[in-house]
């Protein structure tokens, strides 16, 4: 009878109502990402989804009520009945709210376990043909967002298939496994004696295609696991600024400023490459859970204790460690990034081809 996503199931859970947040609308719907709405009923997305407008739930743009606490939901969460609910949003857009990148020239990065560089503006408009600008955690606004898939899910990778003996190491010294690879990367210099991680590790639509492989290229007897590791971070670093790059291309906006969040943001040395490669100072929040700081700012607009989402942003965003970019590491960065790095994918695509087509 019921045709919702997993935060529309939630809210129903919370209040008993079947409404769901204008900004969680993310996904292959019969929504009109434009307009904030569902689609009207002509729009050919009816005809790609078996969906009927009447089982979908009632948006609600955020920082609005949902509704409240029902009695059996209060009870099973220890908490106060009729207790408010506010509408607030996706993961990633409560990010870039949770990270103050509430202005088209600051660029919220996320090295979470999809690596992401998102702007947020009051304009719609499309960085990648046929992927929509999503709904921001904020009424009217938009965020521009590109995608690196597996993002930092590659640290989990390289870790368990690669460093398990260091994961043990940290977890006897009470440490992150990632303090200890900071440490053994750190006396590596840039562009890690010539290995170049492409982080294509799984297919896309457009960029990249369904052809898509990773890569790992330019091996030398030098190079030990930690030259991967850097390599890797180094590769992720690379393809967020290749999407900075066309952000700004498409929106004729310059980034200027740059907010750091995601679990990848506790590594020093990820931040400090981030802030090398992009040019520009990296700014950690105060907390890398930007996603809940994000939707703790739409209950505060909601409950009336500020006037909108902008004042409560700069109330409730905090600045952390800033990360000051390395004029020769800037440089050895950008060489390596517009020689090697740009159009790497281009020239290994033929061979990601040929091996879909001999494999299947």
């Amino acid at each position: 009878r019921r045709a919702v996503l997993l935060s529309g199931y939630l809210v129903h859970r919370l209040t008993g109502a079947w409404r769901d947040s204008v900004s969680a609308q993310v996904g292959y719907l019969p929504f009109d990402y434009k307009r904030r709405r569902w689609a009207s009923r002509l729009d050919w997305k009816w005809r790609a989804v078996a969906i009927e407008r009447k089982q979908l739930p009632d948006l609600v743009e955020p920082g609005e009520p949902l509704g409240a606490l029902t009695a059996s939901a209060a009870e099973a969460l220890g908490l106060p009945r009729n207790l408010p609910v506010f509408s607030a949003g996706a993961d990633k857009a409560c990010e870039v709210l949770g990270c103050g990148a509430i202005t088209p020239e600051t660029a919220c990065v996320s090295l979470g376990t999809t690596a992401t560089v998102n702007t947020c503006r009051d304009v719609y408009r499309e960085v990648t043909r046929f992927v929509p600008a999503y709904p921001a955690a904020m009424p009217g606004r938009f965020t521009d967002e590109i995608q690196i898939y597996r993002g930092f899910w590659l640290v989990s990778w390289f870790k368990h298939e690669f460093a398990l003996d260091t994961i043990d190491a940290a977890a006897r010294e009470q440490r992150a496994a990632e303090e200890l690879l900071d440490e053994r990367i750190a006396p590596i210099a840039p562009g890690s004696d010539g290995l170049f991680v492409l982080p294509t590790w799984s297919p896309g639509v457009r960029i990249p295609g369904p052809e898509a492989r990773g890569a790992i290229i330019g091996f030398t007897d030098i190079h030990t696991r930690a030259h991967v590791y850097r390599a890797i971070l180094e590769g992720l670093a690379f393809a967020l600024r290749e999407g900075r790059e066309r952000i700004e291309k498409r929106t004729k906006t310059p980034i200027t400023r740059l907010r750091v969040s995601g679990g990848g943001s506790q590594s020093d040395q990820a931040m400090q490459i981030l802030a090398n490669v992009f040019a520009l100072p990296a700014e950690r929040t105060h907390t890398h859970e930007t996603s809940g700081l994000g939707a703790a700012i739409n209950a505060a607009v909601g409950l009336g204790w500020y006037a909108d989402h902008a004042s409560a942003a700069q109330a409730m965003v905090h600045e952390g460690t800033r990360f000051e970019p390395n004029p020769a590491a800037v440089a050895t960065y950008d060489e390596l990034y517009r020689e090697i790095f740009v159009g790497l994918y281009d020239r290994l695509k033929p061979v990601f081809s040929r091996t879909r087509e001999i494999l299947n």
